[in-house]
């Protein structure tokens, strides 16, 4: 998963899979696949390795905006960590590279957006239960959109700083639509 989520899907070999990975090219084909498959299940793995950690304040019943900047700081804090400009996410990076071209990807691409598009609705309806459906819709598919940006933008930057200031950005156009 981490090469795949550093390097991108075509600059990784399968000899760069067997030398990560540590298994013969057999048992990598035969366990598994080739490297479409292991692909493919990086983003099983990525859900609950990366995305459910720091989704999970979201994603509770109870969750207010606070969950959404708890959300953007957890990420911004782990990328600093691991060191700026960073990879990104492995699902940002499979929008722009795979999923074009490739359905089953793309299937996991949507999947995920999907998903954090549910836990930011559920947040909105919270804060906002005024707000239509529509409206909350249409807000979450904006924090979903967000969200990646950030993601994407944090393959570039240098500093937190920088993703700080968008989130904060993000955050106050949330909270001002809400206060409507």
């Amino acid at each position: 998963m981490r090469h795949f989520w550093r390097r991108g899907y075509h600059a990784t070999s399968i000899d760069d899979l067997i030398e990560t990975v540590g298994v013969s090219r057999h048992t990598l084909y035969s366990a598994i696949g080739g490297k479409h498959e292991v692909y493919l299940r990086c983003f099983d793995v990525y859900q609950d390795a990366v995305v459910t950690p720091a989704f999970e304040k979201v994603e509770d019943g109870n969750a207010t905006l606070d969950a959404i900047a708890e959300y953007f700081e957890k990420q911004i804090a782990l990328a600093a960590a691991q060191g700026l400009p960073g990879p990104g996410c492995l699902v940002a990076n499979a929008a722009t590279e795979t999923a074009p071209h490739d359905a089953l990807a793309a299937q996991k691409v949507q999947e995920h957006h999907h998903r954090l598009k549910t836990g930011f609705a559920k947040v909105l309806l919270n804060a906002a239960p005024q707000l239509s459906a529509a409206d909350r819709s249409n807000l979450a598919d904006f924090l979903v959109t967000s969200a990646q940006g950030l993601w994407s933008m944090s393959r570039t930057v240098h500093y937190a700083s920088a993703l700080r200031e968008q989130a904060s950005l993000i955050l106050s156009l949330i909270e001002l639509r809400c206060a409507q």
